[in-house]
């Protein structure tokens, strides 16, 4: 049997995610990323004596959202801890956490794997503080602190060991950095820090069902490099088991510059934490009519999408699929689609040259929606082959980013609406005849494929306004 086949990966993430609060989790400081160090501080954030936090109310709403959409069991007695193990870059020493008093207890997210869905249970969501970051590249001598993101409010998603593959970790990071996106609590850009992961690993000989020791690869700050480590843990593991060693539960980081990890310490346990409710932080009580008008103002999630879009568009999974990544996207086709009854030629216009306007950075979705009207009457006019996709797609959709106005207008002023004449298209299929006679014998001989070449070549010579269903049929009837 080969190594790898005899063991079975056990794996646990925890996902911090920067909640999208305009101020810090006990403080009025800004949250913003980019500012110059040390320039979103205060008193409170400096930890001096004296001063007294302040619960963000926003931020146990985020919180809250994440727990409902997971299907969580939301906690309405609530406090804070302190958590007494030494951050360098948290200048109080300890940090505010709820580690062992969630706001969100149990729940699970789906992950599509090729052949099932899986279903990662989650062990809890909860609120903490973010500490500083410690910038150990820029001195040769000293490692310097910026406190801009200490007290940044993050959740914290702990799932329970029930993964077994980097593959499927990273499809959960994958589909919980996308979900935290679609309810806007967290932006989920990864190379800010505004999602990390941190993931415990342990294998066992398939079939058995102890957790064996596990280690915990620390602040993986990209989906890639999750995938990477686990990846590398796992092989790591199984080498050391299959050489008679012993695994030693400790911390570890991952090295990017060449897929490993590295030991950064022996691991501490939880009880070194000494968890204690915050004196300075009043408990707080969250009422059913409060959990409930966070719930009624949910979006409708992608899953649910999925289902309705089925039924009501009857899209392709591949189409449906894409749309659904992005809930600006998804709502805009929303917006396009009821405007306009050619759903999957609208999806097909979405993923293709608008997907490739918004990536450009002309504009965004949320700009687009002013061009709805012109965007219905674009797609009409392609629908009733008055212009060809092509022209459509390029030429007048290019114009009409930059100067707002009717497709049907700018292509009438243009000349380029496709001909249904019948005199037209067969001079220009008559030229492209002529042009290819050796192609005109192979097509005689049997070579039918060559029929989309003049169909091609008819529309290059007619710079697209030779309708292509109309060129086929009188190229099939010339060639017979």
């Amino acid at each position: 049997m080969i190594e790898g086949q005899k063991y079975e990966a056990v794996i646990g993430l925890e996902i911090h995610a920067q909640l999208a609060t305009k101020s810090k989790l006990f403080c009025g400081d800004a949250t913003s990323f980019g500012a110059e160090p040390n320039t979103h501080i205060s008193p409170i954030t400096m930890g001096h004596p004296g001063t007294l936090p302040k619960t963000n109310a926003k931020a146990i709403e985020y919180a809250i959202r994440m727990g409902l959409i997971c299907g969580s069991k939301i906690a309405q007695d609530n406090y804070f801890a302190r958590k007494n193990y030494f951050y360098p870059d948290l200048p109080k020493g300890y940090q505010v956490s709820q580690h062992t008093t969630p706001i969100c207890l149990g729940g699970s997210i789906a992950i599509q794997l090729p052949d099932a869905e899986k279903i990662v249970q989650l062990n809890r969501i909860h609120l903490e503080e973010d500490a500083g970051k410690s910038i150990h590249d820029l001195s040769a001598t000293d490692t310097l602190i910026d406190l801009n993101r200490a007290g940044t409010p993050l959740i914290e998603m702990v799932t329970e060991p029930c993964i077994h593959s980097a593959e499927e970790a990273f499809l959960f990071v994958t589909e919980v950095r996308k979900l935290v996106r679609w309810i806007g609590i967290c932006d989920g850009n990864m190379e800010e820090g505004s999602l990390r992961c941190d993931a415990n690993i342990s294998i066992r000989l398939k079939g058995a069902t102890r957790l064996g020791t596990r280690v915990e690869v620390k602040n993986l700050n990209s989906i890639r490099n999750i995938k990477k480590a686990i990846e590398f843990e796992i092989e790591r593991l199984i080498q050391i088991t299959e050489t008679g060693g012993a695994i030693i539960q400790q911390t570890r980081s991952f090295d990017a510059s060449n897929d490993t990890t590295f030991s950064i310490r022996d691991k501490e346990d939880a009880n070194d934490y000494r968890y204690f409710p915050d004196p300075d932080l009043a408990p707080f009580h969250l009422t059913e009519a409060f959990i409930e008008t966070i719930k009624n103002k949910l979006p409708t999630l992608p899953a649910t999408l999925k289902k309705q879009w089925k039924i009501q568009y009857d899209l392709s999974d591949y189409a449906i699929n894409q749309l659904v990544e992005d809930k600006e996207e998804a709502d805009f086709y929303i917006q396009w689609a009821a405007a306009c009854k050619h759903y999957k030629a609208i999806a097909n216009w979405m993923i293709g040259p608008i997907r490739a306007v918004v990536n450009e950075g002309s504009l965004s979705f949320q700009q687009l929606s002013s061009f709805i009207p012109y965007l219905v009457e674009l797609v009409e006019l392609v629908e009733k082959n008055q212009l060809s996709f092509s022209v459509a797609s390029t030429r007048v959709l290019k114009e009409m980013m930059a100067r707002p106005g009717s497709p049907m207008a700018y292509a009438t002023i243009n000349n380029l609406l496709q001909t249904g004449s019948t005199d037209d298209i067969e001079k220009w299929i008559d030229e492209v005849l002529v042009k290819h006679p050796e192609k005109v014998a192979a097509y005689k001989k049997g070579k039918k494929g060559l029929l989309g070449v003049f169909v091609g070549e008819v529309k290059k010579i007619s710079k697209g306004k030779a309708d292509p269903k109309m060129t086929a049929s009188l190229l099939e009837q010339k060639l017979a």
